[in-house]
């Protein structure tokens, strides 16, 4: 008999509602006519999220290949909104920072996510959406190492 699965678990709810926001964030990027792809803001805003990152860092905290991110890094340094030198530490590395012209975008960016965000939070109070963000913090650093 196969075993009975909780449709309302937590992995499936957490899985579900990435899904559905990554998706209402996807067709609003492109629908707001911003000039990148819903993978190049992401791009971006991991870029500024983690500040001057090696490029294969940056590729697993997206949970992206290598070559994916690469091509979405090349499309963005190609049109100045992200740069691209070597570490310091390493010659061989790139680090990959966010520029002016990709701060500027980002903010068209943040601008949507922004939409995502009240209609995922639709009637829930300032209150009870700060905790939510409170205990999913708390859950990720559970099992993260990341900020």
């Amino acid at each position: 008999m196969t075993p009975r699965l909780d449709p309302d678990s937590f992995g499936f709810l957490v899985t579900d509602l990435a899904r559905l926001i990554r998706a209402d964030l996807d067709r609003r990027i492109l629908a707001a006519g911003i000039g990148v792809t819903p993978g190049e803001a992401r791009t971006l805003a991991y870029a500024a999220r983690f500040g001057a990152l090696r490029q294969n860092i940056l590729a697993e905290r997206m949970g992206l290949e290598a070559m994916t991110l690469s091509t979405y890094l090349d499309r963005l340094e190609q049109r100045g909104l992200i740069a691209r030198k070597a570490d310091p530490n390493d010659r061989r590395a790139k680090l990959v920072r966010v520029t002016a012209e990709g701060d500027k975008v980002l903010e068209s960016v943040l601008r949507v996510a922004g939409e995502v965000r009240r209609r995922a939070r639709g009637k829930l109070s300032q209150e009870d959406w700060s905790r939510l963000q409170k205990l999913l913090k708390v859950v990720r650093s559970n099992i993260s190492d990341q900020p």
